[in-house]
């Protein structure tokens, strides 16, 4: 693995990194820095405040700069699989970011800022794959929020916030020690883990008539009967366990399905063509 912040010991300069540069399909310029090596933030890169997009993903960064912030431009930041333990405050301050991808790292839930509730423009949000087990309250802000993945981590219960969220229509919360209460013969209640269950929550908007009432139905069966109303603002999430209404949170960029030491075992192996790289495709995570 190289030591320096590029591929093959290659100094990411500013220079270097202009020309990295490329303008996508719908006219925004993109930085693509994916798989280089990288083990710390190119501080250079935040001088370029014209770029919309930002891709550092699959390096080895351990942190994010304290000014990151300062990166006003980005509309779009992906640092899926990388080192990263916690996220600055700073992060808050780019409240023109639709997407976020901070999956397949390390985080913990006193790493996420409370900060992240200011980004209301996110459409997009992934934290799957890391060490969390509870997000922010702040994040209750989020009203424009569409898809938030979260599988893979350490959750037990569903984050409070998230029935208040009336533009949320996915959430990926597979493979989370999640557990829910189930009556039993007598009428009591016990709570029961779901460990490795496929859990997905999807709005009510989402869903055919037929799946509707399954969920629904399914849902008074782990709460004892009686289930909730459908509220006002266009109903509610919820939570959908047998019945698959997707297989993942669609991401603009790729997300490691495996964890960080595997998969750049493999990569090693077998070099990934053109229409596998994670500035290319569009992943949907199994």
């Amino acid at each position: 693995m190289p030591k320096g912040n590029g591929a093959k010991g290659e100094k990411l300069t500013l220079k270097v990194i202009k020309k990295a540069i490329r303008m996508t399909l719908d006219g925004r310029r993109r930085l693509t820095l994916s798989n280089m090596g990288i083990t710390i933030f190119p501080k250079c890169v935040l001088k370029l405040t014209n770029v919309d997009e930002l891709d550092l993903s699959r390096n080895l960064i351990q942190k994010l700069p304290d000014n990151i912030g300062s990166f006003w431009s980005l509309r779009l930041l992906d640092l899926h699989s990388n080192k990263l333990e916690s996220v600055p405050e700073s992060i808050g301050n780019l409240v023109g970011l639709t997407h976020l991808n901070l999956s397949n790292n390390r985080l913990i839930s006193a790493g996420l800022p409370s900060s992240l509730g200011s980004l209301t423009g996110l459409k997009s949000l992934n934290l799957g794959m890391n060490q969390l087990d509870s997000l922010p309250p702040t994040m209750e802000a989020l009203d424009g929020l569409q898809e938030l993945g979260i599988f893979d981590n350490l959750f037990i219960n569903l984050p409070e916030f998230l029935k208040v969220l009336r533009n949320l229509t996915k959430v990926n919360m597979k493979r989370n020690p999640l557990s829910y209460v189930q009556g039993d013969s007598e009428g009591m209640h016990k709570e029961q883990s779901q460990a490795e269950e496929d859990v997905y929550l999807v709005h009510e908007s989402s869903l055919c008539r037929t799946c509707l009432k399954r969920c629904q139905e399914q849902r008074d069966g782990f709460t004892g009967g009686g289930g909730r109303g459908g509220g006002e603002g266009g109903g509610e999430v919820f939570e959908e366990i047998t019945i698959r209404i997707y297989h993942g949170l669609m991401v603009p960029n790729s997300v490691a399905s495996v964890n960080q030491d595997v998969w750049r075992i493999s990569k090693v192996e077998h070099k990934p063509t053109n229409d596998q790289t994670a500035s290319q495709t569009i992943v949907q995570v199994e």
